[in-house]
């Protein structure tokens, strides 16, 4: 069992458990699995490569079962900042600290970036384990956004924004 920095030759398996938390949680996301799917193996790749983007990966015999991405927002007024986007661990493995090594490797990575303050993250008020998770890594919730996502069937979901400082 691994967690390390995803690079272009991971982009198979990351796209493929992208789509699969597309498709499982489709509540914790942004993007849409049907939009996402359409996207070429170079898409992956590109993504992986880019840089002030941190892609994390949890591997158990080889296989990626969880994933966590760190990025440093952009503008002179927002450099001191970053935010963690599309963490997800596959259902088979999960309440077994994945999710906590994932996020200490991205709360580390920015650690090391000079200039980072603080993180901010957003999570579904549902998702009372993630909350939890974030939480016991000291981000503490900010603001709630009411109907943040909308589902392509019409759901609303809120989210709370959480923020760590540094």
């Amino acid at each position: 069992m691994t967690v390390r920095l995803l690079t272009e030759k991971d982009a198979q398996a990351y796209r493929d458990l992208r789509l699969e938390a597309l498709q499982k949680n489709p509540e914790a996301f942004a993007a849409i699995f049907e939009d996402e799917q359409k996207n070429p193996l170079e898409y992956y790749q590109k993504r992986l490569k880019r840089n002030e983007f941190w892609t994390y990966g949890y591997f158990v015999q080889n296989e990626l079962v969880g994933i966590v991405t760190l990025l440093r927002e952009q503008g002179p007024k927002l450099h001191h900042r970053s935010s963690i986007v599309a963490m997800y661990v596959t259902e088979k493995v999960r309440k077994r600290g994945i999710g906590k090594e994932l996020m200490q490797a991205a709360i580390e990575q920015a650690k090391k970036i000079d200039g980072i303050e603080q993180i901010y993250l957003s999570v579904v008020t549902t998702n009372i384990s993630a909350i939890a998770l974030y939480q016991a890594l000291d981000f503490e919730i900010y603001g709630t956004e009411k109907r943040a996502l909308k589902t392509v069937d019409g759901t609303y979901w809120d989210e709370y924004h959480m923020v760590l400082f540094l």
